[in-house]
């Protein structure tokens, strides 16, 4: 059964560490974001902004990989319920089990470290600083998805959680 593991949370809290930890061990699809839009930048192809391309290209790519019974992972901020629900909805469009991931770092200082510590592991990317992701238009949500915290969480626990909970909506 093909199942979408939808990630959301600010820059710097860990969410591509955990979902390409998660991505690897189950073999899984992993749609990083950032990759695609750096990519699409680096094509020239676009001059503008990017809006909701890179989106656009990740749910496409999604999409297909669901329909082959293929586990996915989507790494993003995925800020707003509206990009929220479309994930959610292609999910189910393709028949997919849909596990819905917020990750969090509660302690704003061990946030604000991460955040003015890293280096881009994809080249040519430019992280945004303390100061972008604290003012990022970061909504609440209106449903409760897996809220993990990796300030109290390791790398591994939210992992082990992840699978868990995947495992609990695949024998429902």
């Amino acid at each position: 059964m093909a199942v979408l593991i939808v990630f959301s949370g600010l820059p710097g809290t860990g969410k591509s560490t955990v979902a390409f930890q998660l991505a690897g061990e189950l073999g899984a699809v992993w749609l990083r974001i950032d990759t695609i839009e750096q990519a699409m930048r680096d094509s020239g192809a676009l001059s503008g902004p990017l809006d909701d391309a890179g989106y656009r290209v990740a749910h496409a790519v999604a999409h297909d990989n669901l329909r082959l019974g293929r586990t996915v992972v989507a790494d993003c901020v995925n800020p707003w319920m509206i990009t929220r629900d479309a994930w959610r909805d292609l999910g189910r469009r393709a028949g997919a089990v849909v596990l819905e991931v917020e990750i969090v770092c509660s302690d704003a200082t061990e946030h604000r470290r991460r955040v003015e510590g890293r280096v881009p592991d994809i080249t040519g990317l430019r992280l945004p600083d303390w100061s972008a992701v604290i003012d990022r238009d970061y909504h609440p949500w209106d449903r409760a998805p897996l809220r993990l915290d990796t300030a109290r969480l390791s790398v591994a626990e939210c992992v082990a959680a992840i699978r868990v909970q995947g495992d609990i909506f695949r024998q429902q």
